[in-house]
C-alpha cells in the first residue's frame, strides 16, 4: 500500500504477518517505509504516521519526495539494462568455465554487488550497470566461484584467479563504487 503525504510524499506500507507493532525505515528510493501487522487498515497506518512525524523527522534520513521520483526512474532504467545484459553475461561465462546454476535474480540491494545461495541462486545488483564491463565481470566470476566455495578461503580466491588474473586490482577498485542507486 502506498500512502500519498504532504510532508513525506509517497510512503510505502508493508503488512507483515510476524509484525507485531509499527516500525519506520528509509526504503532503497528514499522514500519513508512502514512495517505494518498484517491487518492494519490504512486509517491506523495514517494515524500513527501522523502521531510520529516529529521523530521520523529527527530519527530518518528521507530524501526530497522529487527525488525520490528520479531515483525510481534511474531504477526502471537500470533495471532494464540490467534484464537485457546481466543474465546474457553470466550465463555466458557459466558454460565457458562450467558452471552449473539454477537461477539467476536481479537484486537492488544496497550494500553487495552479488550474491550466491546454497541453492545454487545467483544474484546480481542492478547497479552492476553502472559500473565499467570488466568490473561487472569480476563480480559475476566471483559469484560463479562461490558455487564451488561458498567462503572466501584461499581455494575461493584461487579459483577466481583462475578466470580473473587482476581479481586482486578489480576488488580494490570495486570498493570505490557503491552499489545502491
Amino acid at each position: 500500500m502506498i500512502i500519498k503525504d504532504k510532508e513525506f510524499g509517497e510512503v510505502v506500507v508493508r503488512r507483515n504477518a510476524l509484525a507485531r507493532g509499527i516500525k519506520f525505515s528509509v526504503s532503497t528510493s528514499g522514500r519513508l517505509a512502514m512495517s505494518v501487522p498484517k491487518y492494519t487498515s490504512e486509517f491506523l497506518a495514517k494515524r500513527f504516521l501522523n502521531a510520529n512525524r516529529k521523530i521520523i523527522r529527527e530519527k530518518l534520513p528521507i530524501k526530497d519526495p522529487s527525488s525520490q521520483r528520479a531515483r525510481d526512474y534511474q531504477k526502471k532504467v537500470l533495471m532494464k539494462k540490467a534484464r537485457e545484459y546481466l543474465p546474457y553475461r553470466l550465463e555466458y561465462y557459466a558454460k565457458l568455465y562450467g558452471y552449473k546454476y539454477d537461477k539467476c535474480r536481479l537484486t537492488h540491494a544496497n550494500t553487495r554487488w552479488g550474491s550466491c545461495s546454497s541453492n545454487r541462486t545467483i544474484s546480481l545488483n542492478i547497479g552492476l550497470m553502472k559500473l565499467p564491463e570488466v568490473l561487472r565481470d569480476y563480480v559475476i566470476l566471483h559469484e560463479l566461484a562461490h558455487l564451488n566455495h561458498m567462503d572466501h578461503s584461499k581455494a575461493f580466491w584461487a579459483e577466481v584467479g583462475m578466470h580473473d588474473k587482476n581479481y586482486k586490482a578489480h576488488e580494490k577498485k570495486l570498493k570505490m563504487f557503491n552499489p545502491g542507486v
